[in-house]
């Protein structure tokens, strides 16, 4: 079972990019051969700054090895570390009709929020193809915002075996139902764009502030709050705290007599608990970044070895070599 995961370094992590990917892509370890890559060529549609897309590679590669990727049974590397995905963008995207990303959901909603609608926009769903296709892949997990791509990458496959005959494997989807969204810390589904976010690896003062700051109703703590399992604060608390002790909460501020302000703080301490040994394990990672360039190499070797023998049977399938 081969299973692939891509990440884009679009920015800094938040814990709804922690319980919504990374927790999930990491518990797949023991299900099989997994790849993960840092998606630095998809970034290019929406990011232009060349030290920002460094830098966030960089962070994304050290928050995935904090949070429990490990690079022995698994692979990790840069995108634009495999070539090979550029040259079957191109083979992939000579049989991909025009129609058929026009239809791409993704797309339209970029486009729609401002985004300048260019080629590399456009053609994601042709890159996502190659970087699916590249390493016959069997399984891939996304989101439901993601599902299409991946029924876009099938489609491409299966008019490429007929077009020339069986090279491709024919992956397929795991949605991740159990996933449910995040919430930021103004209610809306956290969000990078939103700036309502919790860093899993941000400054405990200024994290502490984050929170503190989470605007609550203005009932005092007397009053019973029979929606409490409403509660923002109580749904954040449900992901960082043991299940009792989330029900606890929970059960105090639907009876009355917990204070918004005490519940804030006891969200803080369970947060900053339940990151620590990752902070830990990333403070020890970014003062050996060599290891971590390494790690990235030696990944990108790896994933060479199937990328070059993918390649090389789609060259000689269409008559390239």
């Amino acid at each position: 079972m081969r299973i692939l995961t891509g990440i884009q370094p679009s920015g800094q992590l938040h814990i709804g990019n922690y319980f919504g990917a990374i927790k999930p892509a990491v518990e797949l370890q023991t299900r099989g051969d997994c790849t993960y890559f840092i998606a630095d060529y998809h970034s290019m549609t929406s990011l232009t700054d060349a030290a920002a897309r460094r830098q966030n590679t960089l962070d994304v590669a050290l928050d995935w090895l904090a949070c429990g990727l490990d690079p022995r049974k698994n692979v990790l590397f840069r995108q634009s570390d495999v070539p090979e995905v550029c040259e079957l963008m191109w083979i992939l995207g000579t049989l991909t009709p025009m129609g058929l990303l026009e239809r791409a959901h993704s797309y339209k909603d970029k486009t729609a929020k401002g985004l300048s609608p260019n080629f590399g926009l456009f053609a994601y769903p042709v890159l996502m193809a190659a970087d699916i296709l590249l390493y016959d892949t069997n399984l891939v997990p996304v989101g439901r915002d993601q599902k299409q791509h991946v029924e876009m990458t099938r489609d491409i496959a299966i008019k490429f075996n007929h077009t020339y005959g069986e090279t491709f494997v024919v992956p397929e989807p795991e949605i991740r139902d159990e996933t449910a969204v995040v919430p930021g810390l103004d209610g809306q589904k956290m969000s990078k764009s939103y700036g309502n976010t919790l860093p899993i690896f941000g400054e405990e003062k200024a994290v502490r502030k984050l929170i503190m700051s989470i605007v609550m109703d203005s009932r005092t703590p007397q009053e019973p709050k029979p929606d409490a399992d409403k509660n923002l604060a109580i749904q954040l608390l449900r992901l960082v705290a043991p299940v009792e002790v989330a029900a606890d909460y929970e059960n105090r501020l639907r009876a009355g007599g917990l204070g918004y302000g005490d519940l804030k703080k006891a969200l803080f301490e369970y947060y900053w608990t339940f990151f620590a040994p990752y902070r830990a394990k990333r403070a020890e990672l970014a003062a050996n970044l060599d290891y971590v360039h390494d790690v990235l190499r030696d990944g990108a070797a790896r994933a060479r070895t199937t990328s070059a023998d993918v390649l090389d049977r789609a060259r000689k399938a269409c008559g390239l070599s």
